[in-house]
């Protein structure tokens, strides 16, 4: 029996989103591969697809490590991906789950990639992105007629970088993803160029403790937490 490696995505928080293709997935998958962030702390990728699993499919969680060093990051991507490899070449069907779509931002690009090499069979299934989610439950049409998008990862913002710069001043629809930490820099340039008066802050979209604010001056000073997404519009394109 051949093995195979899937992708899923688990969507933005609320189970409900998770797609009618990945439930068939998850129901004959014999393994479930949980990303684990912190030792302890659980998956949160497992916990949005936890009620449509199999009672007897395996769960493995294994953390990733949270840091911006790449050559920690390279040495655990290419430990995970040979696991998986091997689990495959046993004839397994291993599902990696990953929130919002696997290839948007997502640790499961670095997986693919080296997989893909290996010559392991590959499924990616998509997911709903948390911007996409954001758009329909807070009523901000994303790209309208000829309006532009830009999806950031803000997490690397710079003042002063100069394609960052470009995409403020060019760009009407701006999705920051990863939003964490301190955002003041961010509110004074969205404001500077006419995004801040049609911006949504929204953390942990779908889940228990879900925060959505439409006046992002209220997030000054906050340690915004990782799963957080800013949707900035330009005003005169919002009105």
């Amino acid at each position: 029996m051949n093995g195979k490696f899937y992708g899923i995505g688990v969507g933005p928080g609320d189970p409900d989103l998770l797609t009618i293709k990945a439930k068939k997935i998850l129901d004959e998958v014999d393994i479930i591969l949980a990303p684990e962030t912190k030792s302890g702390k659980g998956s949160t990728a497992l916990n949005i697809a936890q009620t449509h699993l199999n009672q007897d499919v395996e769960i493995i969680e294994r953390k990733f490590p949270m840091t911006y060093d790449i050559d920690v990051l390279n040495k655990s991507y290419d430990e995970i991906s040979n696991y998986i490899k091997e689990l495959v070449d046993t004839g397994k069907k291993v599902a990696f789950l990953t929130l919002g779509d696997p290839m948007v931002y997502s640790t499961y690009i670095y997986l693919f990639k080296r997989l893909k090499c290996k010559g392991v069979e590959i499924e990616t299934i998509p997911g709903i992105t948390s911007f996409c989610a954001i758009a329909s439950k807070v009523g901000i049409p994303l790209g309208e007629n000829e309006e532009t998008i830009a999806i950031v990862p803000s997490v690397y913002y710079e003042k002063g970088d100069e394609k960052f710069e470009s995409i403020l001043k060019n760009i009407d629809n701006i999705v920051f993803m990863k939003a964490s930490g301190d955002i003041d820099e961010l509110i004074d340039e969205l404001e500077h160029t006419g995004h801040k008066e049609g911006s949504v802050f929204v953390s942990r979209l779908g889940l228990d403790d879900e925060v959505i604010e439409n006046n992002i001056e209220n997030r000054r000073g906050i340690k915004n937490n990782y799963l957080s997404t800013l949707v900035a519009k330009k005003y005169s394109s919002a009105r």
